[in-house]
């Protein structure tokens, strides 16, 4: 296979980690380079890669202090492994853009408003704006690109976007925006592919259950409702975030323990979810591997799993029914007993899991009979970023 000319590449910072794919811009646009490195600022950070045209693989631990060491360690290897000359542009993913929606060249202008929405994203922002900054240090004529991961949801009805409080808060632009926008946006093109255009224009509701999770209801291949709200912490508990809660119980816990707004930030962030519930793990698949011996893991993935059918209620209500459903993300992909949990009891919406199917990963794993088509689809949001660069830059692709 003869080596394609480097064009594009991607950085997806989370809020723990940091993907990058790098790509070919030609008649078909393919990763030749993914990497990640994961657990930032934690003991045992790793760091992995993999290589599409030698097949190379590698990974191994490596020691970051915290994100801005890592964003170090990641352009110092990228310099030694690839002519930065040969990329035409790098696109990021940014989570929270606020009244920036759709994708962007970024500016000194856009970096300074960022700033100023740090605080209605802490998780994220502080990372993407580092990572976003240290490339134009070093590479001050490299064009980058900003994708809002919450432009998937601007078609969100005025209802579904209207949060019930006083009216100033709404002209502040205090209102739900959703998230996980890249990995919708691409699993309903990857849909229409697979099924059709008739099938993707039908009811749909995507679940990207990952260590952040969350669902949308998407109808005319466009999404009327979400989970996340004004910020990512909203919707379904996830690995750390704990979701929608009551404000009596915030309240109470700042009472009660006379924490402050940071430390109640880092509560609901990083100690709740299943981490908090389970009091052991934020990693479905370790809950699911101790459940049958420890009642809280067990109670944590029960939770998770009664959220996700609710929402699936509560959106197919919304909907006026459903046509199909979508598991994505690290759960949705390989957790078949959480997709079982989840869809149990559906049976009343139509819904029915062939359980081979389910257990083997399989792309469609409802029955023959089911009125609605469940699917299994892996979703990919650096090919998405990578596609909105071109766009943006007029690339050819």
């Amino acid at each position: 296979m003869s080596r394609a000319k480097y064009n594009v590449l991607t950085i997806n910072g989370g809020s723990s980690s940091i993907k990058f794919a790098l790509y070919g811009v030609g008649a078909t646009m393919q990763a030749a380079l993914r990497g990640k490195i994961d657990r930032i600022g934690l003991s045992g950070t790793t760091f992995s890669f993999s290589d599409s045209f030698s097949y190379q693989q590698d990974s191994h631990g490596i020691e970051v202090a915290d994100y801005s060491d890592a964003a170090n360690f990641l352009l110092d290897w990228l310099a030694q492994k690839r002519d930065f000359s040969q990329i035409s542009a790098v696109g990021h993913r940014v989570v929270h853009g606020m009244k920036h929606t759709e994708p962007e060249i970024i500016s000194q202008s856009l970096l300074d408003d960022l700033r100023r929405y740090i605080s209605f994203d802490p998780d994220h922002l502080p990372g993407e704006i580092d990572l976003i900054e240290r490339f134009r240090t070093r590479y001050p004529q490299l064009p980058q690109v900003a994708c809002f991961d919450t432009a998937f949801h601007q078609t969100l009805p005025r209802v579904a976007k209207l949060l019930p409080i006083p009216r100033r808060f709404d002209a502040m632009g205090i209102q739900r925006y959703g998230f996980h926008g890249l990995s919708y946006a691409f699993l309903m093109q990857a849909l229409e592919q697979l099924a059709g255009k008739r099938v993707a224009q039908g009811r749909v509701i995507l679940a990207h259950l990952g260590n952040g999770a969350s669902l949308a209801a998407v109808r005319n291949g466009q999404s009327i409702d979400t989970s996340m709200g004004f910020t990512p912490s909203g919707g379904i508990p996830m690995g750390t975030r704990s979701g929608d809660l009551d404000p009596g119980v915030v309240e109470f816990m700042m009472q009660h323990e006379q924490l402050t707004t940071a430390q109640i930030k880092h509560l609901v962030n990083h100690e709740s979810g299943l981490l908090g519930v389970s009091e052991t793990s934020s990693d479905m698949r370790d809950l699911i591997k101790y459940e049958s011996t420890d009642n809280r893991a067990a109670e944590a993935v029960e939770l998770f799993c009664y959220q996700v059918k609710k929402h699936i209620g509560a959106y197919s209500a919304a909907l006026s029914g459903l046509d199909t459903l979508v598991f994505a993300g690290g759960i949705g992909e390989n957790a078949a007993t959480v997709r079982a949990r989840i869809c149990s009891g559906l049976e009343f919406l139509g819904i029915e899991i062939e359980d081979q199917n389910n257990a083997n990963n399989a792309e469609i794993i409802s029955t023959k009979n089911s009125r609605v088509t469940v699917r299994v689809m892996h979703t990919d949001e650096e090919l998405m970023l990578a596609t909105t660069v071109c766009r943006v830059l007029n690339l050819a692709n």
